[in-house]
């Protein structure tokens, strides 16, 4: 038998009606904030996500999936959802052709060779909010008040914003000297990946998995230790917005983010799910001033944030969140016979069409198992089409929770359904 892939995973069933409810209302929050639609290829150049993910993340020099594609270019599937929105921004030019800021969101599969854990896939799925040509705190504010705001609707409870900045490019210059020196005699005493990482970028030490717990790593210098007037204003405009909005958050000065595009702000969103353990992290995301700049585009600012929607999802199924999804229909039609189909199925047709969640027996089955189909399918009437209810046009309705039965005309259906469901 052929088996799904390590790390993949299939939607069906009630999950899949979770998912799509979640999908909805993502939706209309992102129309809510005014933000546009962007649809990226799950594959692009691997130099875009080499350059703009950064080459020393363990994104990048781990996980990617890079192949040859039959031209012989280099391909890599996306990992992430913000380059490919930063080179779509470029390349169509909408730093020349928009009002500023542009403000997009994303949602889609997103592909990472890691471990597979508890709500994290090899393929997954991330949803995503970029604003472009913003250099306004409040940009900031906002796109964290999003993941805030929607876990909320979703019902997830104990909402925790970790916040914290890396400063502008001067300010980051001056912390990675603080790091070097400060690193160079433990350099021996951290993990191998600490100590390449030493060479080519020492703020990816403080993102390390194996030395976390370590003394070493707990006692390092910090960001905010090292921001100049710039940054440290705008790090206290973005707090002050964030109370304005009333959004609880905490400085967490060991924040960094694990990609090397980020500057000034950065944040992770947490919620307090039982199960979860320590790790209650549900998004993550901050400001990248640079990064349009790094892929060949104009100098613009930006900031964003990404979730893992597989990570949300285990989150509700934790905390028995009960989503108000629609897992019943409203009409069931039985045909008796073969020769009342071409009737039902004109019925059926009728009340798709005026709105109605409908289905029919497909496979012809007796009266008795039809009406337990009905019962499978949570079906609130049924409407049973005989022989002679085909020839004198008048229907027989069935209230499945009341056992109630009425006879109505073709025409009558419609108006009797608005007015019972």
């Amino acid at each position: 038998m052929i088996q799904r892939p390590k790390g993949t995973y299939d939607v069906n069933g009630i999950y899949g009606k979770k998912l799509l409810y979640v999908e909805e209302l993502i939706e209309g929050l992102m129309e809510k904030y005014n933000y546009e639609y962007f649809r990226t290829p799950i594959f692009e150049s691997s130099t875009l996500f080499h350059r703009g993910v950064g080459e020393t993340t363990d994104i990048v020099t781990k996980e990617t999936y890079d192949f040859k594609d039959r031209g012989d270019r280099d391909v890599t599937l996306r990992p992430e959802g913000t380059a490919s929105i930063v080179r779509s921004f470029i390349e169509n030019k909408m730093y020349g052709n928009r009002t500023m800021p542009v403000k997009a969101w994303y949602y889609g599969p997103m592909f990472r060779y890691e471990r597979p854990q508890s709500g994290r896939f090899r393929e997954f799925y991330q949803f995503g909010v970029e604003v472009f040509g913003s250099l306004d705190a409040m940009s900031d504010a906002e796109v964290i008040s999003i993941p805030v705001n929607l876990y909320k609707l979703l019902g997830l409870k104990g909402i925790k914003v970790n916040i914290n900045s890396l400063g502008d490019k001067e300010s980051r210059e001056m912390y990675r000297e603080a790091l070097i020196e400060y690193f160079k005699p433990h350099i021996n005493d951290l993990c191998e990946d600490c100590k390449e990482r030493f060479l080519k970028n020492p703020l990816r030490i403080l993102d390390c998995k194996i030395d976390a717990d370590s003394d070493i790593l707990k006692n390092a210098p910090k960001t905010i230790d090292y921001l100049n007037s710039n940054s440290l204003n705008h790090f206290n405009k973005v707090k002050k917005y964030l109370e304005a909005m009333n959004i609880d958050y905490t400085i967490n000065t060991k924040l960094v983010r694990g990609l090397d595009y980020y500057t000034h702000t950065v944040f992770e969103v947490e919620a307090s799910v039982e199960g979860f353990g320590s790790q209650n992290v549900l998004c993550g995301g901050g400001r990248y001033d640079n990064l349009v700049e790094t892929l060949d585009g104009p100098k613009t600012s930006g900031v964003g944030f990404a979730m893992g929607i597989e990570r949300l999802m285990t989150a509700l199924d934790y905390e028995a969140v009960t989503l108000p999804i629609i897992d019943n229909i409203d009409c069931y039609i039985i045909p008796v016979s073969e020769n009342e189909k071409d009737l039902a199925i004109h019925i059926l047709q009728d009340l798709r069409l005026n709105g109605f969640i409908a289905d029919i027996d497909y496979n012809n089955r007796n009266l008795k198992n039809n009406f337990k189909n009905a019962d499978r399918l949570n079906s609130k009437f049924i409407i049973i089409i005989g022989e002679e209810e085909k020839d004198s046009g008048i229907l027989t309705i069935k209230n499945n929770e009341t056992k109630e039965e009425y006879k109505l005309s073709h025409d009558e259906l419609i108006d009797f359904l608005d007015q019972n469901i």
